[in-house]
């Protein structure tokens, strides 16, 4: 009897260091997980209505945003009804300070989106990408760059690291007599961009 409680008090102690051994397996696995884990994989689990809130974004000049994310790009996000005017917005991560979220999406953002295989022709899409769209569809944008500047009109070309800018007043068509002035504007100085809606990205 004594020999067939030893046996049970080993086995239950066998289990109990089995259990403590998985368990920290895990935790190790988790943190490794997390720490591969990037900004551009939480923000893709806000895409459509996945989210319970409209995240706020908190820009580096301090400016703060808040609308719908409908698409993440390899280095940018899109936000529907982004202005005042229920516009869309292309913001650059890097110009991106702070985000802020419900705690339900918070967590949900950190545990991934297994549900919604993440589009890979997105996470090829940069913001040159976007911009050479742009180009094309011939979209009118307010371009929001360091030091509080916004350049309205139209982007003529789209460069690797930079972009052409022709300026004119919002609501008015490019024309070469009410163009008042060019600019070329390195991406890295772009904050946001304002587009008029709607502009279907890609």
């Amino acid at each position: 009897m004594q020999w067939d409680r030893f046996f049970e008090d080993l086995e239950d102690q066998l289990d109990s260091e089995w259990e403590a051994e998985r368990a920290a397996l895990d935790t190790e696995a988790e943190r490794l997980r997390l720490a591969r884990l990037s900004l551009r994989e939480r923000l893709v689990s806000h895409l459509g209505d996945r989210a319970e809130s409209v995240p706020s974004i908190g820009l580096v000049d301090g400016t703060a945003l808040a609308g719908r994310v409908t698409a993440v790009g390899a280095d940018w996000l899109a936000l529907a009804g982004a202005t005042r005017r229920g516009d869309g917005a292309v913001v650059p991560l890097a110009s991106i300070a702070t985000i802020g979220m419900a705690q339900t999406d918070l967590l949900r953002s950190a545990r991934g989106d297994a549900a919604h295989p993440r589009p890979r022709l997105a996470e090829r899409m940069t913001l040159g990408f976007v911009l050479r769209d742009l180009v094309r569809k011939r979209a009118q944008v307010t371009v929001s760059v360091a030091g509080g500047l916004e350049l309205c009109g139209t982007i003529d070309r789209a460069g690797e690291d930079h972009l052409d800018l022709a300026l004119h007043e919002w609501g008015t068509p490019r024309r070469g007599e009410l163009v008042s002035g060019y600019r070329i504007v390195p991406y890295a100085a772009v904050l946001r961009l304002r587009i008029q809606a709607p502009v279907r990205l890609g």
